[in-house]
């Protein structure tokens, strides 16, 4: 019965263990470092999944399925639990009112915040807070240093 009850003890561990992204010697996230979200909308974005930033950082990207409003699209720089850390947006470049990819750029400054594990969002701007249908989102894992 002992011997049951460390095993179960010994899986449960691991297993929680597994769940957290893992950060190899080169600074990049090894475990879990999938995209989230809508994550077939993005066709191209700058920043590979588990990424170290730090500073401002410049990125580009190309999303398909509406996510512009007034050219505007919106970001967010999320911890591990998913609570906004800092609150940005970026802009099309070039005709922005269609379902089709919609190339993107923008800069965010990533100082000041709690380093380690984060994601980036990609998120559709709804000027209709929500009355236009659910959010889309697109979360990539990335390292604060």
């Amino acid at each position: 019965m002992i011997i049951v009850m460390i095993s179960i003890i010994i899986v449960f561990l691991y297993t929680k263990k597994a769940d957290a992204p893992v950060i190899n010697n080169t600074g990049r996230v090894t475990q879990n470092m999938d995209t989230l979200g809508n994550k077939d909308d993005l066709m191209a974005f700058s920043i590979a999944p588990g990424t170290k930033v730090a500073g401002v950082v410049s990125y580009r990207g190309e999303v398909k399925n509406a996510y512009f409003f007034e050219g505007n699209i919106l970001i967010n720089i999320l911890n591990l639990n998913k609570k906004v850390l800092k609150s940005s947006n970026a802009v099309a470049k070039g005709e922005w009112m269609t379902t089709g990819p919609v190339n993107f750029e923008g800069n965010i400054d990533f100082t000041g915040l709690p380093k380690g594990p984060a994601y980036f969002e990609i998120q559709n701007d709804d000027p209709s807070n929500g009355e236009g249908g659910p959010a889309k989102k697109i979360l990539i894992p990335i390292i604060i240093e």
